[in-house]
């Protein structure tokens, strides 16, 4: 297919227009995530004893966390759906349908009926809405990131393509801050039985919210600019991707390899950890990854724009290996058993982790064309999740397991670390391209 010029999409729209595509960007995807890590915590705390409640301690963890990995086996399945349809009818509709699809699992998670009331139907329940809730998020990312990216200017694309990015990190300050103050609010039996709900029914507020700011934004345009050429279209984008750029998705995937599993290990696993390895309370631990999780915020907007001055690749290296190194403390840190060293260490962390998260957006976004962008990130960044953000936990309650020390699980974020940060090293710079000169490179 000849190349198709999208002037439109390198003329960044006017700022006020911008500064609201930014906002639909980030609160929506704080919202979707809020929903999915809600689920990841709750796996830590509570549905090990409501829906597998005859295990020891930690069996019934690695159960919880299966069911959670669940979510991720359908991630990918999410990104080639939501991609396809994203490259053909726009990034606007398939925003608006993963929103719908994860508040509604969401909701639903918070009104099941326990082991203890209807028996195994309730886990087979869980695992069904927890595989909603990763289709419906496997599809949000690429969408999310889109709209903002395609809308804005390559000087600043890193920058701006952050947001959505950091809206990540405030799902994961909206669930732990939420569970916290639950934790903090009601007994310990309380929680257990009702408390554990209230977190999963707000998810019915929060996306009566982000409908209506999703609502007011345009779609992108440089996807309008190819949607007004019918022949611009393809009809099998996925596909697309798949023939043209394989080397640019295993780039895209090896890139997101460390990021999504050190990012579990670090927000999932350590709640786990410090709860029935350390002896701290859910609160020392939700607090911590409260506070690591808002700087996180501010710290991947912040190398989302440095990447515009110094290149995604250098700034992608740093996060990398500089993780691959604290990786080897970081449990010693929690070890101390103290709040103190345990905020300072997941604060740490989640700060070299968002030097890989921060420019990942337009990084990836620089890979492909406009006529299966959307196919082709989704691809890189959710082929990863099966191996990566899904195991990682399970791996790593299963070497504590079968070592009871957390020395071979810092050595596996660490090596993961390690590939990624070589990944970064030998994937071409993409800084400052226009989307019109990658459409007819294409």
């Amino acid at each position: 297919m000849a190349a198709t010029a999208v002037n439109p999409a390198d003329q960044a729209s006017a700022p006020s227009t911008l500064r609201r595509v930014v906002a639909a960007g980030m609160i929506g995807t704080t919202i979707e995530w809020y929903d999915f890590f809600l689920y990841g915590s709750s796996a830590a705390l509570v549905f090990n004893r409501l829906f597998f409640p005859k295990q020891e301690p930690l069996v019934g963890t690695l159960l919880a966390f299966a069911t959670y990995a669940l979510g991720f086996l359908a991630r990918p399945l999410g990104g080639l759906v939501f991609g396809h349809f994203g490259d053909r009818i726009g990034r606007k509709r398939l925003l608006m349908m993963s929103l719908l699809l994860m508040g509604a699992a969401t909701v639903l998670i918070g009104c099941l009926p326990t082991y203890g009331q209807v028996g195994v139907l309730a886990p087979l329940l869980l695992v069904l809405l927890r595989l909603a809730q990763g289709f419906a998020v496997g599809g949000e990312w690429g969408g999310a990131v889109l709209i903002v990216a395609e809308h804005g200017d390559a000087a600043r694309r890193g920058f701006w393509a952050s947001f959505p990015q950091a809206g990540v990190a405030g799902g994961s300050v909206l669930a732990a801050a939420v569970l916290a103050v639950m934790a903090g609010t009601v007994s310990d039996q309380a929680f257990l039985v009702w408390g554990w709900r209230v977190p999963f029914l707000l998810s019915a507020v929060l996306i009566a919210v982000g409908w209506w700011v999703r609502a007011t934004v345009a779609e992108s345009p440089a996807f309008a600019a190819i949607q007004a050429e019918t022949e611009a279209i393809e009809k099998a984008p996925v596909l697309e991707a798949v023939r043209r750029r394989p080397g640019r998705l295993l780039i895209g995937a090896g890139l997101k390899f460390a990021e999504n599993l050190s990012f579990y290990v670090l927000t999932v696993f350590s709640i786990t950890y410090v709860t029935e390895v350390v002896g701290l309370s859910r609160r020392v631990i939700l607090d911590a990854v409260l506070i690591g999780s808002a700087v996180q915020m501010f710290a991947i907007v912040g190398f989302g724009a440095l990447s515009d001055r110094v290149g995604r690749r250098p700034v992608y290296a740093f996060g990398a290996f500089g993780l691959a190194a604290f990786a080897l403390v970081f449990f010693r840190l929690l070890d101390l058993g103290t709040f103190a060293a345990t905020a300072a260490a997941t604060t740490a962390a989640l700060v070299l982790h968002a030097a890989m998260y921060g420019p990942q957006a337009a990084f990836l976004s620089e890979m492909f064309p406009t006529r299966y962008r959307y196919s082709g990130i989704s691809i890189s960044y959710q082929a990863t999740s099966i191996l990566a953000g899904s195991l990682a936990p399970i791996i790593s309650v299963a070497l504590l397991k079968a070592t009871h020390s957390a020395t071979p699980v810092a050595i596996y974020v660490s090596a993961a670390c390690v590939i990624t940060g070589v990944t970064a090293l030998i994937a071409r710079e993409t800084r400052g391209r226009t989307f019109e000169e990658i459409d007819a490179e294409a």
